[in-house]
């Protein structure tokens, strides 16, 4: 008799296809236009979500409340969400013209709006990856606040334990709590939460903001009030689509007006004929290499560049980021501050009008209408990242016709999660596969390896991958992809649609040269597959300061020097 082998699925197989069902699940509500999270309709999220155990959200399968899990959660919502039983997703529809204070959560660049005691709306300019940010998050804190229900509940008929009537009365209490009635609240807190005295000491200032010293104390209480309303009462939270945000989703509205203002400046500018060279990055290193040594000579001459870079990444300094600005200002830098709703800043940069004694020595001796043009656009979203550049990579229209912009090369810097280091280590990529597809994309990387050998830095080449969200990996998958043949060395959310709509532009649509050149570099946020190394667990602080600065004057020295052959 021939046995037949027993086929067991992997951790990571679970893992890969909670996600997919994620996704899937996601847009069908989307199409649908509303559910309840904690109803049949979200069901299969909430049960996908659990099944998976996302390590950015610790222990949301076990009893215990995950705290580091909500507070990264709570810095990605607007201030106030948890009160709120009904949540709208919108597209930008006006609101910032209204009476309504747009709320911008304190690690997203969104608007959402207060609409009165019951609703929030959440304004998504950003594509799919922002409505996948944002329901991953809420079907976490909607998990979250059952089992805080569970923990208070008595009986079917609504009592509750006195813990919880002793935080209700600290919350709902007039005027500031002293440090005695605090320390009483958090007391009681902690016993319903499963947590000590000491854990949530700890993690109370961290949730607190300028709105609310004790917001943690707040969050928690109307999670349990929602959640018990929700047993109690039938009133189920709900979360809606707008019928313009499902009409406008995925028609590049925003990236198309984001693009067109570039474009226009540059034309007004005098700089559309000149060689341009587009980097994503941030906002700050490409200009404090240009700029900070001439704009802070002092500084300079006592301290080496690297603890220059650092002082102004202090958020201390603002004075000493604002000479700096401001020189910049006055040295070839024009900043295109957004207004699209795309929430990508820009700055662009005429080498031209640089001093002959800065950064670009390389500069000198090249005529000045092939002077590189450089355009710096701040960190996209997701698949935002493909609108953007597909719009901004596009002919622009001038007078009836169509000019074609002279890109030379594009530059993607960014933060990622490492598979094989630590904090602040670099990596080189050679491809990007796009998770959950077969889709990948490999490149030839005008960046490499032995550029930072003198640089005493970690630095790692190979694949990375382009997760559908950070928030959803977990070990096993990423322990798969790592170990697997795919030779995975970090996970980001944005190079797959970058290199989709490079690719287009210059193969496919014949918008750019087929020979443009491409830079990918990442510096690690965090080791998703260490404990205690998760985006959750903080962020870089300094030791961001360096990675981020070698990878911009790698990218400068590439593009400076090419414009003198």
């Amino acid at each position: 008799m021939t046995l037949l082998k027993s086929h067991t699925r992997t951790r990571a197989q679970e893992s890969t296809g909670a996600i997919e069902r994620m996704y899937i699940t996601m847009r069908h509500l989307f199409n649908r236009g509303y559910y309840k999270p904690m109803g049949v309709s979200g069901a299969t999220l909430r049960e996908s979500l659990l099944i998976l155990r996302p390590e950015i959200y610790g222990s949301i399968a076990e009893e215990k409340i995950e705290l580091q899990g909500l507070l990264y959660v709570m810095d990605r919502l607007p201030y106030g969400i948890e009160e709120c039983r009904y949540i709208n997703l919108t597209s930008d529809e006006g609101y910032k013209d209204s009476h309504f204070k747009p709320i911008v959560p304190l690690k997203r660049r969104r608007n959402c709006y207060r609409i009165d005691d019951e609703q929030m709306n959440i304004e998504v300019t950003r594509g799919r990856s922002e409505i996948y940010d944002v329901l991953t998050h809420l079907t976490f804190l909607y998990i979250e606040s059952h089992k805080i229900m569970k923990q208070i509940l008595i009986s079917d008929e609504g009592a509750v334990v006195r813990d919880w009537t002793k935080l209700e009365a600290a919350v709902l209490k007039k005027g500031k709590l002293t440090k005695e009635e605090k320390e009483i609240a958090l007391t009681h807190t902690a016993n319903f939460l499963g947590r000590t005295f000491e854990e949530v000491s700890t993690v109370f200032p961290q949730f607190s903001c300028k709105e609310d010293e004790n917001r943690f104390l707040k969050i928690i209480y109307y999670l349990g009030k929602g959640a018990l309303e929700e047993i109690l009462n039938d009133e189920k939270r709900i979360i809606t689509f707008s019928p313009v945000l499902r009409e406008r989703l995925g028609h590049h509205i925003h990236g198309e007006r984001w693009a067109m203002k570039i474009k226009r400046t540059l034309d007004e500018k005098g700089l559309l004929d000149r060689p341009i060279h587009i980097i994503s990055a941030n906002m700050h290193s490409v200009m404090n290499t240009l700029f900070a040594d001439k704009a802070l000579i002092k500084d300079a001459k006592e301290h080496s560049k690297m603890e220059l870079y650092e002082s102004l990444s202090n958020s201390k300094n603002s004075k000493q980021r604002e000479t700096v600005l401001k020189y910049a200002l006055k040295h070839g830098m024009t900043y295109i501050e957004d207004t699209s709703g795309a929430n990508i800043n820009v700055q662009i940069f005429d080498t031209n009008k640089l001093d002959k004694n800065s950064y670009i020595s390389e500069n000198e001796g090249v005529e000045e209408d092939l002077k590189p043009v450089i355009v710096v656009m701040d960190y996209a979203f997701g698949e935002q990242a493909y609108e953007t550049m597909d719009e901004l990579l596009k002919p622009y229209g001038k007078e009836k016709d169509n000019f074609f912009l002279n890109v030379v090369s594009v530059s993607i810097m960014g933060k990622a999660g490492i598979l094989e280091g630590g904090k602040g280590d670099i990596m080189i990529p050679s491809a990007h596969v796009f998770e959950g597809t077969a889709d990948n994309y490999p490149f030839k990387n005008k960046l490499k390896k032995s550029m930072f050998d003198d640089d005493d830095i970690k630095v790692c080449t190979g694949t990375m991958i382009s997760v559908l969200g950070t928030s959803l990996q977990n070990r096993d998958v990423l322990r798969f992809f790592h170990r697997s043949t795919w030779n995975v060395i970090g996970l980001e959310m944005e190079g797959a649609h970058y290199q989709k709509a490079i690719q287009a532009a210059a193969k496919i649509r014949g918008s750019i040269s087929s020979k443009v050149k491409v830079m990918y570099a990442y510096y690690a946020s965090d080791n998703p597959l260490e404990t205690g190394s998760t985006l959750a667990s903080g962020g870089l602080g300094t030791s961001g300061v360096k990675p981020t600065y070698l990878i911009t004057e790698k990218m400068l020295n590439q593009i400076l020097g090419a414009s003198k052959k």
